[in-house]
């Protein structure tokens, strides 16, 4: 009898093992039979996709779902219109929206030029941003001998750094940027040198500071189009705006002794409507310059004038002023080129449970825009499309708007949901399904 047991056993063990070995057949053949199904499912939509070669689809071109795009901008998708150009006699100058630093016009606008006391605008920002206004500045001998514009400070003389900055904005003081720049950062130089460090962290490749008042030095330089994207920075400080708005400030220096009344020299500011700024200057080498700003209906202008008349022509730059914000004033107004949308109804997903996911974006997007602009609307992907895994919220491409050819903005492009990547299960289920018509659970749809 045991001997019939133990050759049982062995009896039922092979049987038990050849069954396995056919089910893992089978099983096996089941997961072939999916994954061909899987490929079945996805093939055309993926080979679609890479016979396209999709890198960039064009929006106003109808390629695609335009529903980001507001009816307003859609006027602007294609225009032949010209306008004059405003005649300006400077020999360079620009003109930018101050929210989003878009060259709205500009003459020789890339190229360096001396800016006077202009660079004070940057000296301000800087000290704004790294000092406090109740600082008190001891004056030293190189401040204290500094060139007329100046406020005749002493050395050794004792003043709070916002008086200083007051002076140095309103009556242009060279004494007043010197004792600043020596009070911030320990020397000239190395005050100099933070803010030209500060105008690369700006992305301004063009400008250059050696000295903190705008006096005639090799290598101090910028551009018509940075000098306004600084004077634009600047309107971003309220304690900025402050300062160059105000009419007179009358302050002491420490002991109370000296007193003096500094009075703004911006004659722009009360010529001009919603003018809100900026800082005048003059050297015999950069000629007369200008960094003006206009806030107008909810739109801020920001105008830059270089070597904008000769001594002893003054009032050149004011007219080339007041032409460029006429020609702002009167052509751009807002408008809203990008709202929240579903861009796509399906983009194809390879080797993912779900064959194709919903694409988002949720930014919305106003800017200064003119008759004869042109919005081109672009979305791109990888260059082999989206593959699985992807997360809820993933990025999975952009959207990039260009206005006249040149790109502004470049807004991320968002999964709805997500899809994980097929495994063997998922493939199991789906050959059952298609193939065997097992339960109800086994049949949901790829989505």
């Amino acid at each position: 009898m045991e001997q019939w047991k133990n050759i049982k056993e062995i009896v039922i063990k092979k049987v038990r093992t050849f069954c396995s070995f056919k089910v893992c057949i089978v099983i096996a053949v089941l997961v072939l039979a999916g994954l061909n199904t899987y490929n079945g499912f996805c093939s055309n939509e993926i080979n679609y996709y890479k016979e396209r070669d999709i890198k960039v689809l064009s929006l106003e071109k109808g390629h695609l779902n335009q529903s980001c795009i507001p009816e307003e901008a859609k006027n602007y998708l294609s225009s032949e219109k010209e306008l004059t150009a405003p005649e300006v006699t400077a020999k360079a100058a620009a003109l930018i929206d101050a929210d989003s630093g878009r060259l709205l016009y500009g003459k020789d606008s890339d190229t360096r030029y001396p800016m006077a006391s202009t660079t004070k605008i940057m000296t301000l920002l800087y000290t704004l941003e790294t000092s406090n206004l109740s600082d008190v500045v001891t004056v030293s001998k190189r401040a204290a001998g500094q060139p007329k514009v100046r406020l005749g400070m002493r050395e050794g003389q004792k003043f709070r750094l916002e008086d200083l900055l007051y002076g140095l904005m309103l009556e242009s003081y060279n004494d007043c940027a010197v004792a600043i720049a020596e009070h911030v950062s320990g020397s000239v130089e190395q005050f100099c040198q933070e803010m030209t460090l500060k105008a690369r962290n700006m992305g301004l490749k063009d400008t250059q500071f050696i000295t903190p008042n705008g006096l005639d030095a090799e290598g101090h330089y910028t551009t018509a189009y940075e000098i306004a994207r600084i004077g634009a920075a600047a309107l971003n400080n309220k304690e900025a705006v402050k300062i160059i708005n105000t009419r007179s400030h009358a302050f002491t220096d420490m002991e109370g002794k000296s007193h003096y009344n500094a009075n703004n020299k911006n004659a722009f500011l009360t010529m001009y409507n919603g003018a809100i700024g900026i800082k005048t200057g003059y050297t015999s080498k950069a000629s007369y310059c200008f960094v003006g700003a206009v806030k107008r209906e909810g739109r801020v202008f920001v105008s830059s004038v270089l070597s904008s008349g000769n001594y002893p022509n003054k009032t050149v730059k004011w007219k080339d002023t007041r032409e460029l914000m006429d020609y702002g004033v009167e052509n751009y107004k807002k408008v809203c080129i990008l709202q929240p949308s579903m861009l796509f109804n399906k983009v194809p997903v390879e080797n993912g449970i779900r064959k194709s996911v919903l694409l988002y974006e949720d930014q919305s997007c106003t800017t200064l825009l003119r008759e004869g602009d042109q919005l081109t609307y672009q979305v791109s992907f990888p260059k082999k499309g989206l593959a699985a895994p992807i997360e809820e919220e993933q990025c999975a491409g952009y959207l990039t708007i260009f206005i006249n050819e040149k790109e502004y903005q470049k807004v991320p492009l968002l999964t709805l949901e997500s899809s994980e990547k097929w495994n063997y299960k998922w493939c199991l289920i789906k050959t059952l399904q298609r193939y065997l018509y097992c339960a109800p659970e086994c049949r949901e749809d790829v989505q």
